[in-house]
């Protein structure tokens, strides 16, 4: 009778080792496949919210293509903070600003231009670094608009940017007439509408964290 009793005790003690191993080896399976799935789905859904904002805040822009190309891929950083959106958008403005500026600055520098046509680069080169001052005021204003005085700097930011676009177009209308090389000016006039779209989508995107 004692040794069937160990026997039972012991197939018992065993019986309830083995439930409690499966219980443990179906809680981690389940859990790790539930992290497994949950983690894939967060990585993704993360960057695909910030897209699909970037794509809606750009629709308040004139040019909401251009917008979304130039954007999208500062995703990351921007998430869905309408502040990250508009610097992001003031820092590809003012990498255009310079591009161009640099583009205007090696035409000025031929030496078979006409006095009309090279009168109108000079002009041009001093737009576009009237333009990234301007930008580049803009940006550093940016990282300090909060406050009582919020919307006081927040009209600053939108001056200068303002100010950038009205040299930007100031630039373009030195090209208008029929008396300039027709390559230099398209070449130029190329640049100048990319810029000048691009700093029109950045004041809209500002203006809208004054809403």
């Amino acid at each position: 009778m004692e040794s069937f009793t160990c026997s039972k005790l012991v197939s018992c003690h065993c019986l309830a080792t083995i439930i409690t191993l499966l219980y443990l080896c179906s809680t981690i399976t389940t859990t790790t496949t539930l992290c497994l799935a949950a983690r894939p789905d967060h990585q993704i859904m993360k960057p695909k919210r910030s897209a699909e904002f970037i794509k809606t805040s750009c629709g308040v822009t004139r040019y909401p293509e251009i917008c979304y190309e130039t954007l999208s891929s500062y995703a990351t950083t921007i998430q869905t903070s309408p502040k990250e959106l508009a610097n992001a958008a003031l820092h590809v403005s003012l990498e255009e600003a310079e591009s161009t500026s640099a583009l205007v600055l090696k035409l000025s520098k031929g030496n078979d231009s006409k006095p009309r046509e090279a009168g109108a680069v000079k002009d041009c080169v001093e737009n576009m670094r009237d333009s990234i001052d301007e930008l580049q005021q803009s940006l550093i204003a940016m990282k300090d608009v909060r406050g009582p005085d919020f919307d006081l700097k927040m009209s600053d930011v939108m001056t200068w940017v303002s100010a950038a676009l009205t040299n930007e177009d100031t630039c373009m209308d030195n090209f208008e007439g029929n008396g300039l090389n027709g390559k230099v000016k398209d070449t130029i006039r190329g640049y100048i509408v990319r810029l000048s779209q691009l700093t029109s989508n950045a004041l809209a995107l500002i203006n809208q964290l004054r809403l």
